[in-house]
């Protein structure tokens, strides 16, 4: 009985995780942090963990970064999947749609 809830603590820290090392390597792009946590807590239950790491590797950005030149740096990954998660996240948290 007294291991459920270690279980379920477990279970939530693996999916913090890789939303964490994707914030972060958003805001290593160079996209702002409130924009990076919005699109970061969207992308981690739509996209693979692979799928996630590659976006989260994404090489460092010189300084701030717009969305559209990020985007064309997600679109040169060659995956549809993550270019169709990664702008309608970016979409929705820019907008302020997102919830």
């Amino acid at each position: 009985m007294r291991s459920a809830p270690l279980l379920v603590m477990l279970l939530l820290a693996g999916c913090a995780v890789p939303e964490a090392r994707l914030r972060a390597g958003l805001v290593n792009a160079g996209l702002p942090r409130p924009l990076a946590a919005c699109m970061a807590g969207r992308m981690v239950d739509r996209l693979s963990l692979n799928q996630l790491m590659r976006i989260a590797d994404l090489p460092r950005a010189g300084g701030a970064e717009s969305l559209d030149r990020f985007l064309h740096r997600v679109r040169a990954l060659g995956d549809p999947e993550i270019l169709a998660v990664t702008s309608s996240s970016g979409a929705l948290c820019a907008t302020g749609l997102a919830r």
